[in-house]
């Protein structure tokens, strides 16, 4: 079965964020994810998961300011510096966490739509270079427009044109069940179709962004599906718990 990771932008928020890590190694996660770890001392992170005992798998390139909604600098034309100094310095967190994997979110374009595509597939371009020069693969990931209004990534097909556009081996798609159920469904077939493209799997139910049983998808179809298509890649946890987290991990044991 998958192996799976907790991302901690979402679950154990009963605990601080370093705390985190320890709780979801005692929940029996390998591994977590997280949005950004900018905020923090990467020293100290790098302490915290190696005491935890627990993989760091995937986190998120700089995205702005996300308070106040920008989803991603990778669209942006004017911002090609500070995306390229945000790689960089993504790359430096990945390399003192020993974490093999980033995320670039493309963003929400603020002029037309072709100079946008036309931005992200410059700066993927840059991206994949140099995360592939530190040993690190990149991943993008299309995020519905429901919760991320505008979002220039928003399908399974609009992200592999872009990843045929950009060219890179070291360039890969991150499929997140929960957004692609929102916006196109075909949960199974898509998996199947891409899966030798799909370098990291995360997952929520749908309505509500809770945990499994909560909504529409079948996941015990899906995971067994995965595990028949011999999918070997970490699968997220990133879910809303819709109680405390440790209530909302029975998925856990009829999958692990």
């Amino acid at each position: 079965m998958p192996r799976f990771s907790a991302n901690l932008s979402f679950l154990f928020a009963e605990h601080s964020f370093l705390d985190r890590f320890g709780a979801a190694a005692r929940a029996g996660f390998a591994g977590v994810e997280f949005h950004f770890p900018y905020e923090f001392d990467k020293a100290a992170l790098a302490e915290v998961a190696l005491t935890s005992g627990i993989d760091v798998v995937l986190f998120n390139l700089p995205a702005g300011d996300w308070d106040a909604g920008e989803r991603g600098l990778a669209c942006l034309p004017t911002r090609k510096a500070e995306f390229q100094d945000g790689v960089g310095r993504a790359i430096e967190y990945a390399e003192a966490l020993g974490c093999a994997r980033l995320n670039c979110l493309a963003g929400v374009p603020v002029g037309t739509r072709d100079k946008a595509l036309e931005t992200l597939v410059d700066n993927l371009r840059f991206a994949a270079a140099v995360t592939q020069r530190a040993g690190i693969e990149l991943v993008m990931e299309p995020l519905n427009t429901r919760d991320n209004p505008g979002f220039l990534i928003s399908s399974t097909a609009q992200a592999m044109q872009v990843i045929a556009a950009v060219g890179s081996k070291n360039l890969r798609l991150q499929y997140d069940l929960y957004h692609a159920q929102i916006m196109e469904g075909d949960l199974a077939r898509t998996l199947e179709t891409h899966l030798p493209q799909i370098s990291h799997l995360q997952f929520a139910d749908n309505p509500g962004r809770h945990e499994p049983g909560t909504g529409e998808i079948r996941f015990d179809y899906l995971f067994a599906r995965l595990d028949r298509l011999g999918y070997a890649g970490w699968v997220g946890a990133e879910y809303r718990p819709s109680g405390e987290t440790v209530a909302s991990l029975g998925w856990m044991s009829a999958w692990s």
